[in-house]
C-alpha cells in the first residue's frame, strides 16, 4: 500500500497519458486551443496572407487613371526584369544589406564590454545606445543631414580643422550611399546590443571562470566561449537585420531630397516601389516589384537557414 496514494494514483494517471501512449487530447481541449490561436490566426489572415495574395493578382492588372484595373498577364514581370532602375535599386539594397549587417559585429563587442564584472552604470549605457533606435527615423534623418551638410555640417567642421577638404557627403553618387548605410547601423546597434546582452547573460559564468582559471585571456574567453555560445543569438539577429535592410525606405526617403543628384544612387527597391506606385500611378509594376522583393528575401533567409547548420551551435 501507498503511503501518498494520491501521489501514486496521479503518477498512474501522467503514464496513461503520456505521449505515445495512445492518449489523445479530448475535443473539448482542442476547441480551446483553436480559440486561444484565433485572434493570432485572423489577424495574420486579414493584414498579412490577404495583401500578399492581392499583390500578387495586382502584379499581372494594369490600373487606369481614373481607377479600375486590366488584366495583362506577365507584362509587369518582364517591365521589372528590363528595367535599369530596378537593377541599380536592386544593387544599392544589397549595398544597405552589407553594410547593415556591420551593425552585428559592433554590438557583440559592445554588449561583451557592457557585460563585464564590476562595470558600472551599465543601464544607463544600454539606454543611451538604445535611443537611436526608438527615436523616429524622420528625426534622425534630419540630424543627420544636418552633420552631412557640406556648407555647414559638424562633420565638415571637424575635418575642416584636420586640414580635410569639405565634402558633400549624401549629395555625392561614390558617398551618399556608404553614408546613409552609416546612419543606419548607428541608429540600429542598439537594438541588436540588447539581444546580445541578454544572450551573453545566458552563457553560464562556470565556463568563464574555468577558462580563466586555465589561464585563458580575455579575447581567448570571448572567441572560444562567448562567440560559440551566442551563434543561436547571432543567426537571429542576422535573419531580422537582413530583412530589414532589404526593406529600408525611410530613411533614404527623409534624407535624399528630390533634387538631390544622387538619388538615383541611392535608392532602393522599397524607394522604387513608392515612387512607381504612388508618383508615377504605375500599381501594377509596383506590385510585381514588391512581389520579387518578397521572393528575394524568402531566399535569402532560407539560404541564411540552411547554413546556420553548419557555423550556429546550440548548447
Amino acid at each position: 500500500m501507498s503511503v501518498f496514494p494520491a501521489t501514486a494514483a496521479a503518477k498512474s494517471a501522467d503514464r496513461r497519458a503520456a505521449p505515445g501512449s495512445g492518449a489523445r487530447p479530448r475535443p473539448a481541449h482542442q476547441r480551446a486551443a483553436y480559440w486561444f490561436i484565433a485572434p493570432l490566426g485572423l489577424g495574420f489572415a486579414v493584414f498579412y496572407f490577404w495583401p500578399l495574395l492581392q499583390t500578387f493578382y495586382f502584379s499581372f492588372t494594369e490600373f487606369g487613371a481614373f481607377g479600375g484595373h486590366t488584366f495583362i498577364g506577365t507584362d509587369n514581370y518582364a517591365r521589372v526584369l528590363k528595367d535599369v532602375t530596378v537593377w541599380q535599386a536592386l544593387g544599392n539594397t544589397l549595398i544597405y544589406s552589407l553594410i547593415g549587417l556591420t551593425a552585428l559585429p559592433v554590438a557583440i563587442v559592445v554588449a561583451a564590454l557592457l557585460n563585464r564584472r564590476g562595470l558600472r552604470g551599465v543601464s544607463v549605457y544600454r539606454a543611451l545606445y538604445f535611443v537611436p533606435f526608438v527615436t523616429l527615423p524622420v528625426a534622425v534623418g534630419l540630424v543627420w543631414n544636418w552633420l552631412y551638410n557640406g556648407d555647414f555640417g559638424l562633420l565638415n567642421e571637424l575635418l575642416g580643422h584636420l586640414g580635410i577638404d569639405r565634402h558633400y557627403w549624401v549629395s555625392d553618387p561614390s558617398t551618399a550611399v556608404y553614408a546613409i548605410g552609416t546612419v543606419m547601423v548607428w541608429s540600429s546597434t542598439g537594438y541588436y546590443l540588447v539581444i546580445f546582452m541578454a544572450g551573453i547573460k545566458g552563457i553560464p559564468r562556470d565556463y568563464y571562470e574555468a577558462a580563466e582559471l586555465d589561464g585563458a585571456g580575455v579575447l581567448r574567453r570571448f572567441v572560444t566561449i562567448t562567440l560559440p555560445l551566442l551563434s543561436p543569438t547571432l543567426f537571429f539577429a542576422s535573419v531580422i537585420c537582413m530583412i530589414n535592410s532589404l526593406q529600408t525606405f525611410d530613411l533614404i526617403y527623409i534624407m535624399m531630397a528630390e533634387r538631390n543628384p544622387a538619388i538615383g544612387d541611392t535608392q532602393s527597391v522599397v524607394g522604387l516601389f513608392y515612387k512607381w506606385a504612388f508618383m508615377e500611378n504605375a500599381q501594377g509594376a509596383a506590385a510585381a516589384l514588391a512581389f520579387l522583393l518578397m521572393l528575394i528575401i524568402a531566399a535569402l533567409t532560407f539560404l541564411q537557414f540552411r547554413l546556420q547548420r553548419r557555423w550556429v551551435h546550440y548548447a
